[in-house]
């Protein structure tokens, strides 16, 4: 399997699974808890996860999802932004590993900007990490402009990944973030990789991979794949999109391949705003 190493020497796999939206039907519990377990099985052990997700009801499914098998998974949660102070990031974080059922996460993100300035979320970062409840910690969702900010604070460097939503259909990225975090050594992970399950119905991709012997979703999973320094985590609730999203990982796109993706899927010719769901 692929892997992508971290600033802080970790090595993971370059596929992993989110849970956007899990947790939040209690009908499809123990579906979802099936899914999460035959991932680890397939070596999807990064699990990403977040506060915000159901209000909580996701982390606590993915607590007892792992429960017996926390040191297969690299696990990573996230922190609403007006959590992201010196007072109130220590308690969101407690909660988180309560509800996750453990005693540290792996790789500990902030959601997304907010109004705490960044030099009061780092200074909360570096204090869950003393304590032993953060391993790491890393971004989301921001752009060029803000981490350059980061950057140029104290402690700054020590930022893991930007999470970010990248796509085929969603590229703009690739216009400045990505080639600044590639020169700095900072992998990007990829949310929403399949446009929220638009891009299996997308005419363009459905005909590219048929001609392939492929499904739809694994084109656009092996296309994310094929970079380097990408962490993929896309979310299914079911065992057969689970397998099909795994078996990306065996699925090279040649050069020919991936410039006919670049026809279909233009990429940016100029700078685009960060997009987010």
């Amino acid at each position: 399997m692929k892997t992508v190493r971290m600033p802080c020497g970790d090595i993971v796999p370059a596929l992993g699974q989110g849970t956007w939206c899990m947790g939040e039907d209690s009908a499809l519990r123990g579906a979802e808890i099936d899914v999460l377990r035959a991932g680890l099985d397939l070596g999807l052990r990064v699990v990403d996860t977040a506060e915000m997700y159901g209000d909580g009801r996701t982390e606590s499914l993915v607590g007892e999802a792992i429960a017996g098998r926390r040191d297969e998974v690299f696990l990573v949660s996230k922190v609403y932004p007006h959590n992201a102070s010196r007072a109130a990031m220590h308690k969101s974080c407690t909660e988180s590993l309560r509800r996750l059922k453990t005693d540290r996460i792996d790789l500990y993100l902030l959601h997304w900007a907010g109004s705490v300035p960044l030099e009061e979320t780092l200074d909360a970062f570096a204090r869950l990490q003393r304590d032993g409840h953060i391993r790491s910690w890393g971004v989301s969702n921001l752009g060029l402009s803000e981490m350059n900010e980061l950057w140029s604070l104290p402690g700054g460097r020590e930022a893991q990944t930007d999470q970010v939503l990248y796509n085929l259909t969603r590229r703009g990225p690739e216009w400045d973030l990505l080639p600044w975090l590639r020169e700095r050594g900072v992998p990007v992970m990829a949310y929403s990789p399949l446009e929220q399950g638009r891009l299996a119905e997308d005419r363009r991709l459905v005909d590219f991979a048929k001609r392939r012997g492929v499904t739809p979703s694994q084109a656009a999973l092996a296309w994310l794949l094929a970079q380097d320094d990408v962490i993929v985590i896309p979310k299914t609730s079911g065992r057969a999109r689970l397998a099909e999203n795994a078996g990306a990982r065996s699925l090279a796109l040649d050069a020919g391949a991936l410039a006919e993706l670049d026809r279909l899927f233009a990429p940016p010719r100029g700078p685009v705003p960060l997009e987010m769901i």
